[in-house]
């Protein structure tokens, strides 16, 4: 068996210190890092270069869906994992638009989850069983779908999205992507029109029936 060092980013601390407990009885695999947020595991993703990264979906300031797409943005070769609870075919075609190679869900975790890890780790693709027969069914194909409306979005708007949705200022916004308080509003208001929002409460609902935010 290859040796793997991973990185593991989900904010619920006791799955994902089982998570890491169980990963490393596997001789020769290490968990190189954990995090708690997407915005800490895009750095660490950075920093480390693991040969695989396991992301929750759901976390807080960064989630994991945006992690993925900066993760693969600054390493296109990255081998990226979804391990999440929510499953949903606009999830998994955004997920693996962002480049991720794999999605398990949490409840499959304990029959699949060293499998899946050993098909990415071997440049390969893993999907939970439902997952993949989305995949086989074609219900994947881009061409067939009329863009989602975050898909207007920058990077950066996405960002706001879930800062917004979380309920920071736009100072506290500011601050956590180190701009200016003008050019938060700025994309405030542009994040607003695009997804033809009348009030944060939209935003907020959005967030949540797409598994930005947890309610």
């Amino acid at each position: 068996m290859l040796t793997m060092r991973i990185l593991i980013a989900d904010d619920h601390e006791l799955f994902r210190r089982g998570v890491a407990a169980e990963l490393t009885k596997v001789p020769g695999w290490t968990v190189a890092a954990e995090a708690t947020n997407g915005r800490d595991a895009v750095a660490l993703a950075a920093s480390l270069k693991p040969d695989v990264v396991v992301l929750d979906l759901t976390m807080p300031e960064l989630n994991g869906l945006e992690a993925a797409r900066q993760i693969v943005l600054a390493d296109p070769a990255a081998r990226i994992l979804i391990l999440t609870a929510h499953e949903s075919e606009q999830l998994v075609r955004e997920v693996l638009n962002a480049g991720a190679r794999g999605y398990v869900l949490k409840s499959d975790a304990g029959r699949t989850l060293v499998m899946a890890l050993q098909e990415l780790r071997e440049g390969r693709s893993f999907f939970t069983s439902n997952v993949a027969r989305m995949v086989l069914d074609g219900y994947l194909r881009s061409d067939s779908r009329e863009a989602a409306p975050a898909q207007t979005l920058s990077a950066r708007e996405r960002e706001i999205v879930q800062l917004l949705a979380e309920g920071n200022s736009n100072k506290d916004i500011a601050k956590a992507l180190d701009i200016s308080v003008k050019t938060a509003e700025t994309h405030r208001s542009n994040v607003m029109r695009k997804m033809g929002f009348a009030s944060l409460a939209e935003l907020v609902r959005y967030a949540i029936r797409n598994n930005i935010i947890e309610p």
